[in-house]
């Protein structure tokens, strides 16, 4: 079994994680499923996040301000029925029949799900290729591990414009000329 091409995606929040991985999914002549997360936003304040699985669309809100059944992280209330009814089976599906696995993002609201970490875990486990987003400061023995095993990029200001292009190669199979933007 021959192991794709694998990448982790870090920086602090609002850097601009989830639109570099758009960016990068557009790029590629590979087939994606997985997740990615966006910001809900109401009159320019955020009141939540919602979880998009990449290959069909269909989109869930992971956590919000309104939430009210749910474990707590910060002011939002988690929707472990999104974890469960679609980030879960995205992430599964993808794993067994794209090219591409991606996950945006492994951070505390998707961990409060027992289900989460062992998705996460088949998918390190499969030879797909895969593109996971961390918090950069995340203190989690899988983010560590994802951190280590996986090439990492870290998403700053200066870089993330270029960072599209660099990682849309590497995850081709094309290395880069090395750059200081990791």
């Amino acid at each position: 079994m021959e192991i794709k091409q694998r990448v982790a995606i870090t920086g602090r929040p609002g850097v601009g994680k989830t639109t570099l991985i758009e960016r990068i999914i557009e790029s590629l002549q590979l087939s994606a499923g997985g997740i990615i997360g966006k910001e809900i936003l109401v009159c320019g304040h955020r009141v939540g996040f919602s979880l998009i699985d990449v290959a069909t669309g269909q989109e869930g809100i992971l956590a919000h301000i309104h939430q009210r059944i749910g474990p707590q992280i910060g002011k939002y209330t988690v929707n472990l029925d999104t974890l469960k009814d679609l980030a879960i089976p995205a992430i599964r599906s993808a794993i067994q029949s794209k090219d591409l696995v991606v996950i945006d993002e492994f951070a505390p609201m998707e961990l409060v799900s027992p289900d989460f970490v062992p998705i996460v875990e088949l998918a390190l486990a499969s030879d797909k290729a895969l593109m996971i987003a961390t918090h950069a400061t995340l203190d989690h023995p899988l983010v560590h591990r994802i951190r280590q095993e996986l090439r990492l990029f870290r998403v700053k200001l200066s870089n993330r414009d270029r960072l599209a292009a660099e990682v849309s190669a590497f995850l081709s199979g094309i290395e880069p000329p090395p750059q200081n933007s990791r």
